[in-house]
């Protein structure tokens, strides 16, 4: 009884299943990545206005009954 370690055919199935793994790691890294800009760029823009309001109007509201 023989029993073989590694052939030929199976060396290139699990090159290109190697391959296959490091292009999904490599994409689901890119895709984090635009995720955390994404989030960074919503942050920034979601600026406090510390100003105060224009008018008069709405901006009491006389809550007493």
């Amino acid at each position: 009884m023989s029993i073989t370690l590694s052939s030929a055919a199976d060396a290139v199935q699990s090159n290109t299943s190697s391959a296959h793994g490091v292009l999904t790691a490599k994409k689901a890294k890119d895709q984090q990545e635009i995720e955390g800009q994404m989030a960074l760029n919503l942050i920034q823009s979601a600026s406090i206005n510390t100003q105060a309001p224009v008018g008069n109007s709405g901006h009491n509201i006389n809550i007493t009954a």
